[in-house]
This record gives C-alpha cells, sequence and structure tokens, in this order.
C-alpha cells in the first residue's frame, strides 16, 4: 500500500509530464488566473493566517518570526504581482544553450529542460508558497511543498485556491500539493522521496538546512543561512554608510539577506561608530560589540564568540572594530556563510580586492545587502538563494529551476 507521500509524488509525476510540454502561453495563462484567485480569495486566505498568527503568539512566538508568518492586503497583493510578473518573464523551457556540426556530421545541441518534480520544505513564510508554485510551474515542474506548522492553515488554504485555479484554466490541480502534515514523520519521508521527486530544496533556518542536507537521498540544493557582513573602510562615505547600514539591518531584519555583522576600520572608528550607533538604537538594534566598539557606542553590549558567527534574524547586530583591510576579510572568512557580503568604499582597489577576495554568491560595493533577491535583481520571483557551488548559487529564478539535455540529429551515423 502506497504512503500519502508517495501517492503526492506519482500525482506529481503525471502532472509533470502535462507541465514539461505546455506552452508558454498557457502556462502565462494559468499563473495569471493563478494570481487573481488569490485576490478574490483574500478574506478566507488572511482568515487561515489569522488563526496561524495567533496560535504562534499564543505558543509564546514573537518578533521578527511573527512578521515573517504574517499575511496582509498588501502582502497578497505582493504575491499576487509576483506571479504576474513570472508570467512576463522568458520562458526558460525549450531555450537552446548550444548546437554544433562534429566531423562526423552529428548535430549535438544542448537545451534546457524541466526537472519534473521539485520538493520544497520550507518554515513560516506563506509568500514561499506562492513564489514557488509560479516558479515551479513557469519552469515546466510540478511541485509538493511541506510548509512549517506555523503557517500550515494559510498554506492549505493559499494551496487550495491554486489547484482550483488549475483546474479551471484545464490543468491538474496536483501541479501544486502540500503535505497534509507537519511531522518530523512526513519531512523525512519527503527526505527520501526517490523515484518521486528530482530534487528538494529547503527553505528556513540554519537547523532545517542542515537536517535536509544531512538527511536526505533526494538531490538537495541548499538555501543558505545569511550571516551577512557589512565592512566600512577608512575611506567610506560615512553619511552614505550610515544610511546602507540600517537598510540592511532593519529594514526586514527576519530575512536572510539582512546584515548580521559590521566591520568597521580603527581609523574611522571614533566618527563613524557613534552615529551609526545612535542610527542602530532609534531602530531599536541590539548592538554587540567588540571592546572598541563598547567603548564607543553607549549602551551596547559586550559580544561572546557565538555572536560573531550568528544570524540572528532579528534586531541584533554584532560589531568590530578592525585593524585594516586584511582583518576583515580574515574575519569575513571565518565567519561567513556565503550569502552575501558588502564593503563601504571610495577606494577603487579597495574594492576591487573585496570583490575578488570575497567568496560569497552576492559581493556588493556599497549598496545594502538586502538586494540579494530575486526580484531585485530582474529575475521576478525567487525559490531561495543558493550558497552552494554546484548547479546554482545565489537568487533561484526560473533557469536555475530547469536542468539540460543534449539533443542529437544523426543520419544514420555508427560508432566505428
Amino acid at each position: 500500500m502506497m504512503s500519502i507521500l508517495s501517492e503526492m509524488g506519482q500525482k506529481a509525476k503525471d502532472a509533470s509530464v502535462v507541465l514539461s510540454v505546455l506552452s508558454a502561453p498557457k502556462k502565462n495563462e494559468a499563473l495569471c488566473h493563478g494570481a487573481e484567485a488569490l485576490l478574490v480569495a483574500e478574506k478566507e486566505i488572511l482568515a487561515a493566517n489569522q488563526i496561524d498568527v495567533e496560535d504562534a503568539l499564543a505558543s509564546g512566538i514573537k518578533g521578527a518570526f511573527i512578521d515573517r508568518l504574517t499575511l496582509t492586503h498588501a502582502r497578497l497583493q505582493e504575491m499576487a504581482e509576483g506571479l504576474r510578473q513570472v508570467a512576463a518573464l522568458d520562458d526558460p523551457v525549450g531555450e537552446v544553450l548550444s548546437m554544433k556540426t562534429l566531423d562526423n556530421g552529428l548535430i549535438v545541441g544542448q537545451k534546457r529542460v524541466p526537472m519534473g518534480v521539485i520538493g520544497i520544505i520550507f518554515e513560516a513564510r506563506p509568500n514561499v508558497t506562492a513564489d514557488a508554485f509560479g516558479l515551479c510551474l513557469k519552469a515546466g515542474s510540478a511541485v509538493i511543498l511541506r510548509g512549517g506548522k506555523e503557517a500550515f492553515r494559510t498554506n492549505q488554504a493559499v494551496v487550495s485556491v491554486f489547484r482550483k485555479a488549475m483546474e479551471e484554466v484545464g490543468l491538474p490541480a496536483d501541479i501544486v500539493q502540500v503535505v497534509p502534515d507537519t511531522s518530523r514523520e512526513t519531512a523525512n519521508e519527503m527526505m527520501r522521496l526517490n523515484g518521486y521527486l528530482d530534487v528538494l530544496i529547503p527553505r528556513g533556518g540554519a537547523g532545517l538546512i542542515q537536517s535536509v542536507v544531512q538527511n536526505s537521498t533526494v538531490p538537495v540544493i541548499e538555501t543558505g543561512v545569511g550571516n551577512c557582513h557589512i565592512f566600512v573602510d577608512e575611506t567610506a562615505d560615512l553619511d552614505k554608510a550610515v544610511a546602507i547600514v540600517l537598510n540592511a539591518k532593519t529594514q526586514r531584519p527576519g530575512v536572510c539577506n539582512a546584515c548580521e555583522s559590521l566591520l568597521v576600520h580603527e581609523k574611522i572608528a571614533e566618527r563613524f561608530l557613534p552615529m551609526v550607533g545612535k542610527a542602530l538604537q532609534e531602530k531599536a538594534v541590539e548592538i554587540r560589540g567588540d571592546e572598541a566598539t563598547c567603548s564607543l557606542i553607549s549602551g551596547s553590549v559586550p559580544a561572546v564568540e557565538e555572536d560573531w558567527a550568528t544570524e540572528f534574524t532579528d534586531y541584533i547586530i554584532s560589531t568590530r572594530v578592525v585593524n585594516n583591510f586584511d582583518d576583515a576579510i580574515t574575519h569575513i572568512r571565518k565567519y561567513s556563510t556565503g550569502h552575501s557580503e558588502a564593503i563601504l568604499t571610495e577606494n577603487y582597489s579597495n574594492a576591487q580586492r573585496f570583490l575578488n577576495e570575497v567568496d560569497a554568491a552576492a559581493v556588493y560595493v556599497n549598496a545594502s545587502t538586502r538586494f540579494t533577491d530575486g526580484g531585485q535583481f530582474g529575475f521576478g520571483a525567487e525559490i531561495g538563494i543558493s550558497t552552494q557551488k554546484l548547479h546554482a548559487r545565489g537568487p533561484m529564478g526560473l533557469k536555475e529551476l530547469t536542468t539540460t539535455k543534449y539533443i542529437i540529429y544523426g543520419n544514420g551515423q555508427i560508432r566505428q
């Protein structure tokens, strides 16, 4: 007897066959209809989300986690607009990447094709449900979603809307499915759904990601934890630097591209740290600093070793004064998770050294780390930020959700 997940896997495989040959106009019609269906069902979706939020608050959850969990009219509008943006993007499926004729007359080409069935395990961010549905559909793959328990009702409501919308445009509802419970057992089974899932993508905190990477027998694309640094060197425009650090830390602190650690060159520390400290504290950010930082920012608290390696996803930042450029690079190499790193500088050589020597999915000069995002990079929605180096790195948009195959034309050739 097949398990529930195996049955879901088989349904997804069947649906993926339909998707794999679906025309771009039909995909776009489905995406736009799904966007409209979201807005029509706003009342039901927000009601389900309100229950999830209330339950989370009652269990003692607070802060940035609640912000990630909460849907509003504006955020639902953004989810719908994200689907329309994906519809407006070029369809990657069928793109011919190369074509050449060999000496024996064989014509060998390579083109993009769908993955097949994509599994996504994620935590309490209901917008991921819409992003995953839209991107996977446009990339020609069915998707099985397993969200966190805190967003269970919201995810069920959103997926129900999408399934109905797909049937209304003549497509299989099983293009998108959501696992009907959030137990550890179903997560473990999903990690071993070989034969049904072609790839599994975890999206969430370090614990979730490492659990999937370590326990999955299905191929995994690792989305990364974001211990993101900003290094303010001795030539930086200090007013510009304050604005960038404030944006990177406080614009939305609960996301993976928020700045978690600030490094300041010792030559500007006495001028810059009081400036940035005041701005951060006005936004209720707790500053955990080294001895030099604590002496320059009133109200800051001493940092411990763990703080340098922590993705806080909250109104907390670790801050250290460094002796020079090399000191900053050494610190970043030791503690970076390879997500997003930035230098604020007016020195061209320092900028180029930073770009060349820092190993991360996204490396910035004079800009907020908050831009590491598929939408901001012009990819439309994204499935996550990959910090690994195989297959995909950085924001994972449509192309990163496809694979390739070789196509060979012959006229009777046989190998000698």
